[in-house]
């Protein structure tokens, strides 16, 4: 169970969106925050791996490895 506070002008447009749709303001959260989470974890590791290479912890990995590693080679 999660509990946020919104500011007052998202939540009256949220509670506008659930009573015209006849949805919870549940499932668009649940909504909005599955469809960001990927994004926001691909943020946090691409910082994390830019302070890294400015630290001079810089790894290269080839474009063959790359690809194999995600099943694209052919």
């Amino acid at each position: 169970m999660l509990a946020i506070r919104l500011p007052l002008a998202i939540e009256s447009r949220l509670d506008a969106l659930s009573k015209s749709t006849g949805r919870t303001k549940s499932y668009y959260v649940r909504e909005a925050i599955l469809d960001h989470l990927d994004d926001l974890e691909d943020l946090y590791l691409a910082e994390k791996r830019l302070i890294g290479i400015r630290a001079g912890r810089r790894r290269t990995v080839s474009l063959g490895k790359l690809m194999k590693r995600h099943g694209l080679a052919h």
